[in-house]
């Protein structure tokens, strides 16, 4: 079952509210529901809950990239068949297939964001024998055991309900020898974002829910590899923050990047009224530097 209590850090008075809320989460039962959670950032991704999304690769475009060579710095990819478990906009698949990749298969939950990378992809002249697309569940991979030389996946762990699930479906279609590779975000990852968009929110709309997006630390994901039987597991943690200048920047950055899925919680007519509100408080309150804490893993399967 998902974890209850919030792993990430918040001011106090937040984290005593979001834990009171993810508590009452817990009671009625909204924590075990995985195929709910699934879905908001499905919708979220898709655009259904605002049109932030539209604007990923405007505002996260140079983040994702340097992330994505951060995570291929120490994977040889030339000549590899390769999988990418939550591709998005195919930023991390257009890297591999740089770096020399076979062929790149490209996941993702949201037909948007598949969209988006097949548009990407035919941009940069690449053919159907070089690079495919499949929507897909990260939990439950519609593939074959031992089907790619390299698994491969930029940013989503912290957003699937049961992560050891998504890791385990990773080995198990990497081919014995292959590697497994994947960021994910740090107990301080986007801090003062999230603190900002928790106290600008309405909290009748949202209490009693949990929130899908769940940080970790290092000794937990490398426990994680572990448990999945990988070898030779490596991690390391790189953290920075970003100044995007003015708080308007900031919150386009944290709502284009995360999709804002989690208006799905609020009501239709609210949501704009909502979204106008916590830009005024990024704004106000001069929220313009975030932090970027992520860490990087691999593993090999014997």
């Amino acid at each position: 079952m998902p974890p209850v209590l919030w792993t990430g850090k918040l001011s106090m008075p937040m984290t005593v509210l979001v834990n009171c809320s993810n508590i009452i989460a817990f009671v009625i039962g909204n924590t075990r529901d995985t195929a709910a959670m699934k879905n908001r950032v499905k919708m979220g991704y898709e655009g259904a809950c605002s049109d932030h999304v539209t604007r990923y690769d405007e505002f996260g475009l140079q983040h994702y990239t340097k992330l994505s060579q951060e995570l291929l710095k120490d994977v040889v990819i030339q000549g590899k068949e390769v999988l990418d478990v939550g591709c998005g906009t195919g930023i991390l698949s257009m890297i591999a297939l740089e770096q020399g990749a076979q062929k790149v298969t490209c996941g993702d939950l949201s037909e948007y964001m598949l969209g988006q990378c097949k548009a990407k992809a035919a941009r940069s002249g690449y053919s159907s024998d070089k690079i495919d697309f499949r929507q897909l569940d990260a939990e439950a991979l519609p593939y074959d055991d031992d089907s790619y030389d390299v698994v491969i996946s930029g940013m989503v762990l912290e957003l699937s309900p049961e992560p050891q699930k998504m890791i385990n479906e990773m080995v198990r279609v990497v081919r014995p020898g292959g590697i497994v590779a994947l960021s994910t975000h740090g107990t301080n990852h986007y801090t003062e974002a999230l603190d900002a968009c928790f106290r600008a929110a309405t909290k009748r709309y949202v209490l009693g829910y949990r929130i899908e997006y769940w940080p970790m630390e290092e000794t937990k994901l490398k426990q994680l590899f572990s448990r999945a039987k990988l070898v030779d597991v490596a991690t390391r943690r790189i953290t920075w923050q970003d100044d995007f200048g003015t708080g308007d920047n900031a919150y386009g950055f944290t709502v284009s990047t995360s999709s804002a899925w989690w208006y799905a919680k609020y009501p239709t007519d609210k949501i704009a009224g909502e979204t106008q509100k916590t830009r005024d408080f990024f704004v106000r309150n001069k929220v313009t530097r975030i932090t970027q804490d992520v860490i990087l893993a691999r593993g090999l399967k014997s």
